[in-house]
């Protein structure tokens, strides 16, 4: 092994122990690998590199020419795993000012496979000659390194025919072996410096090629494997058609980007699941996956029933403080090895085992895709193999969930070096009250709250349905949360009531005003007064970017627009306040917070990413990144089918046979057409017209009822 290790010497090169920014970069990707690129398609530095499961297989991957000024002219990704790039060789057999000789680089992003086709075309009237070297270099950096911004000294390559390769020597389960082989002929191979090197000379019109192939082979296999070749996208691909071009490219590229997000459980590889995002979260999360599937259940229920199965074979048995595992329990997250990140503030590193269970919400989430999976029509054997799962969750959320039985769902981390935070806002800094100070656990989450009623609610129904006892336990248990809510939650300030994000360990309302009052919308748990007041606070300017919903309220003594959780806007928490806005019946307000979205996502070109800074729209005409943004993110992306499916209003119930659209398309929007939406497995289409007008067509035995649009 040989010191190469990269210095800051660009500008885009973070200094040593920073986090990598990621808001420039291309990212490419078939999970369990993806690409991350600069603009102009080089890995050089930072986070860039190819990587295969959660570590970095190229850290180095460009292409010079000698003296010859390089400049990008354009490129970026096609579709998911697809990109390509065009780069001017300036100067080169050049007899006016135009241009003459560009490089084009084509890249496809496979499991654990790279390919990169390096196209030199002389467009000119002269001859070229072109002294092309590709620099390769590889680390083998583990996801937990590069994101902590350690520097590791580049390996030392081996030279064979035709390929550069980089054997790991060390035993150990994650041990693996980089192999980079080039196809045409002629290259002069440089071990010590990882170089091909072409001599190449073009005549006018003629051109030069190579194909630049990167695998990996790991000893041990993948932690979580990409689906089998063949294996069915499980739901349907929506197909949209509206006014809006915005829109309708958000939903494609979405779509795009979640099917490259999937991957398949060894233990049974028909079932397939969505990764949390790329790169930093490129595995299993419970909470993350859950949210995904729901948000995808109007185009089919395959995915959510693989997804519930999943995590089920991993539901919790024992009780495990170093991991925090308890019966019933649905995971937080799976890694490969265990996780070491830096504490928050100077505090004590976090370190999370493998297998972590550190989670509040991901067990209720879990029953609540089981019931709305089972209303849109998964299969009632499938549902029935799960009771028993769903019965455990049930009980832990009664036995575990409610640690101090004071009726409220809570969390607090035992070991002192697990996750602070146990909600989807787990950064250590994010509940605080309005003065700023932090809030002590155990904590009671206000959405957890909504989780867990709608969680009992569907569980009780789920129990009646099926035949087994216990709904009316839990109908009850539901409804003295419900009034405990009421008594505990809300607070006030010079602008009227609204609920706190949470409970201290006091039993304290934690008096800040966040994002988090969108998830309690349309769950039951708000009567129609509490959500109107609920719903003027999310409409506010300080929580209302123009762009989504702010974290947090600009006016919050600690706002920060870049704060992961402070200020910052999540797409996914702003779809699911739109969808509770159209649940509770305000179509106006979600409509509203739907166009911020589609503005974001034109800016991002239809990928959004996990999330965006909150400056606002009167501040500038585009959302501003956030620079360490995972993107594509699963539940960004499956914002694109919730936001859609909130603007149609629809609901299933596909045990009784009935399809609701209860359509409130903004006129922007319309007309409007959908395709592939399924209920209990039919398929069913959907106009908007001009006027508001929807226009349903269903097969024999599903009954469409609908509602005339309020937004005129």
């Amino acid at each position: 092994m040989t010191d190469q290790t990269p210095g800051p010497g660009t500008p885009d090169e973070p200094a040593a122990g920073l986090q990598p920014f990621l808001h420039d970069a291309c990212v490419t990707l078939h999970a369990p690998s993806f690409t991350v690129s600069r603009p102009d398609g080089a890995l050089r530095c930072g986070a860039d590199g190819f990587y295969h499961g959660d570590r970095r297989a190229l850290s180095r991957l460009e292409v010079s020419a000698g003296d010859v000024p390089l400049a990008w002219v354009g490129g970026g990704t096609e579709g998911a795993d697809r990109a390509s790039f065009r780069t001017v060789l300036r100067g080169v057999a050049e007899s006016t000012p135009d241009p003459a000789v560009v490089l084009t680089r084509t890249r496809t992003t496979g499991p654990a496979r790279l390919t990169e086709t390096l196209r030199v075309v002389n467009s000119g009237r002269l001859p070229a000659r072109v002294s092309l070297t590709v620099t390769a270099g590889t680390d083998l950096a583990s996801m937990e390194q590069v994101k902590s911004g350690r520097r590791r000294p580049l390996r030392t390559a081996v030279a064979g025919d035709g390929e550069l390769c980089w054997p790991e020597s060390r035993a150990g389960a994650d041990a693996c072996t980089v192999r980079l082989a080039a196809s045409a002929p002629g290259a002069q191979l440089d071990a010590a410096l990882g170089q091909f090197r072409y001599d190449l000379k073009l005549a006018p019109g003629e051109s030069w090629e190579t194909e630049l192939v990167c695998t990996v082979e790991n000893t041990a296999g993948d932690l979580f494997p990409a689906p089998r070749d063949g294996a069915a996208v499980p739901w349907a691909a929506p197909g949209l058609h509206s006014r809006d071009g915005a829109l309708d490219h958000w939903v494609r590229q979405a779509h795009a980007d979640l099917r490259r997000l999937l991957l398949a459980d060894p233990e049974a590889p028909d079932d397939l699941f969505l990764a949390a995002g790329a790169p930093w979260f490129a595995t299993l999360f419970g909470r993350d996956s859950l949210w995904a599937a729901r948000m995808l259940l109007p185009f089919g229920t395959e995915l959510a029933g693989s997804t519930l199965r999943v995590l089920a074979r991993r539901q919790g048995t024992a009780v495990d403080p170093r991991t925090e595992e308890q019966p019933g329990k649905i995971l937080h997250e799976v890694r490969g090895a265990a996780l070491t990140l830096p504490g928050d503030g100077g505090g004590p590193d976090v370190e999370l085992p493998p297998l972590y269970y550190g989670t509040v919400d991901a067990t209720p989430l879990w029953l609540c895709l089981l019931h709305d999976a089972w209303r849109w029509g998964l299969p009632a054997e499938q549902v029935e193999a799960l009771l028993p799962h769903a019965e455990a969750a049930l009980a832990w959320m009664r036995d575990f969930g409610d640690a101090d039985g004071d009726g409220f769902l809570e969390y607090v981390d035992t070991t002192g070096r697990g996750l602070a935070n146990q909600g989807w806002k787990d950064s250590g800094d994010s509940i605080r009250f309005r003065d700023g100070s932090f809030a002590d656990a155990p904590v009671a989450l206000c959405e957890v709250q909504a989780y867990a009623y709608e969680a009992a609610l569907g569980g009780a129904a789920l129990l009646r349905a099926f035949g087994r006892p216990g709904a009316e336990e839990w109908e009850e248990w539901a409804g003295r949360l419900k009034s405990r809510f009421r008594e505990a939650f809300w607070v006030a300030d010079e602008h009227g009531r609204y609920p706190a994000v949470a409970l201290d360990g006091a039993k304290r309302p934690v008096d800040s005003l966040t994002s988090n009052l969108g998830h309690l919308l349309g769950t039951g748990l708000l009567d129609e007064k509490e959500s109107a007041l609920v719903v003027a606070r999310l409409t506010g300017p300080d929580l209302d970017s123009g762009f989504g919903l702010r974290t947090i309220s600009d006016r919050f003594p600690r706002y920060n627009p870049l704060g992961y959780h402070l200020g910052s806007v999540w797409p996914h928490d702003t779809a699911i306040a739109v969808h509770g806005l159209a649940r509770a019946g305000f179509p106006g307000e979600a409509a509203q917070l739907a166009a911020g979205l589609v503005r974001a996502a034109a800016s991002f070109d239809g990928r959004l990413p996990e999330l965006f800074a909150g400056y606002g729209a009167d501040e500038s005409r585009h959302p501003a990144p956030y620079p360490a943004s995972c993107r594509p993110q699963a539940w960004a992306a499956g914002a694109a089918a919730l936001t859609v499916q909130s603007l149609l209003g629809l609901a299933a119930d596909a045990p009784a046979g009935v399809l609701t659209v209860a359509a409130e398309v903004p006129e922007a929007f319309r007309p409007l057409r959908l395709s592939g939406v399924r209920v209990g497995g039919a398929p069913v289409g959907i106009t908007v017209t001009a006027d508001g007008t929807p226009e349903v067509t269903a097969p024999e035995g599903i009954t469409v009822r609908t509602a005339p649009s309020r937004l005129g």
